[in-house]
């Protein structure tokens, strides 16, 4: 592996996660020292965010396969020359938002994508933010007996809510949706996930995707699920992100929950993402 040739400032954006990157140009050949760099400091700040980047959609790419296969939206359709690419796209009179609600991505799929890139193209003169929750952070502000409870269930997760017929993601105008049959797949994740590369330990439920707990009742599960929804997400777990044109955002879907909020009626909004593929959570 080289060495890293510019080093990186990494000035944190809140005292629980994210952080903004400078010195470094993403359109241009990374060495090995300086992805191996934004990897770790991914892991430690979850969110990671680079302004004034001059990105095409090719070296987007580039840069995102540094971190790994990336991975195409079993539901949604990509770009039509590159199919990993998801143009997230919400028009001015669109009342559906891509992205909105607190979420973790994919986690329908048995190996959720490890990571989101996302790359602002056109953004509103206001609004349009996201934000992010630390779950680790989260999990560790959890009592004792409560961790002790939650260590060993595991969840169900399903993509119906969201792709199936009707289901909320479908009801976008730019947003063009597909295989709604093949979304009442469910799949099984622990609802405490170790991240496989700091070990620590995190909350793996998201209110878009988890739809309850095994071995419980339904109404156990339900009352579970409500509490770790609301707790997940709490404003001390959380940072916000105000885009600009040319912001690129790449956050650790194992340790966080996400939300684009859609407070910019009346403008258009462009956004470019690639996700990276990942293991099976354990």
């Amino acid at each position: 592996m080289s060495v890293t040739t510019t080093p990186l400032s990494i000035s944190p954006m809140t005292g629980v996660l994210g952080a903004e990157i400078t010195g470094v140009d993403l359109s241009s050949d990374l060495d090995d020292g300086t992805i191996a760099a934004i990897r770790q400091a991914l892991c430690d700040h979850h969110v990671l965010v680079f302004r004034s980047q001059d990105l095409s959609p090719e070296r987007q790419l580039a840069f995102g396969r540094r971190f790994g296969e990336l991975d195409t939206h079993p539901f949604v359709h990509g770009n039509a020359e590159h199919p990993e690419i998801l143009d997230v796209v919400t028009e001015p009179d669109d009342r559906i938002n891509f992205g909105g609600g607190w979420h973790t991505d994919v986690t329908f799929l048995p190996e959720p994508d490890m990571g989101s890139i996302l790359y602002a193209v056109d953004v509103p003169p206001s609004g349009g933010d996201t934000l992010f929750a630390n779950q680790h952070a989260a999990y560790d502000a959890l009592s004792d007996t409560m961790r002790s409870m939650l260590d060993g269930l595991v969840a169900v997760h399903t993509a119906s809510h969201q792709y199936g017929e009707g289901g909320t993601s479908t009801l976008s105008k730019a947003m063009k949706t597909r295989n709604p049959e093949l979304s009442a797949t469910r799949v099984e994740h622990p609802v405490i996930r170790t991240h496989p590369e700091s070990g620590r330990k995190g909350l793996y439920v998201n209110r878009a995707f988890t739809t309850g707990i095994k071995g419980l009742t339904s109404e156990e599960s339900r009352a579970m699920l409500t509490f770790l929804f609301r707790h997940g997400v709490k404003e001390a777990f959380t940072c916000r992100l105000v885009w600009e044109p040319g912001t690129l955002a790449m956050w650790d879907n194992r340790s966080v929950q996400h939300y684009a909020l859609h407070d910019y009626a009346g403008h258009r909004r462009v956004m470019r993402r690639i996700t990276v593929k990942g293991d099976r959570p354990v």
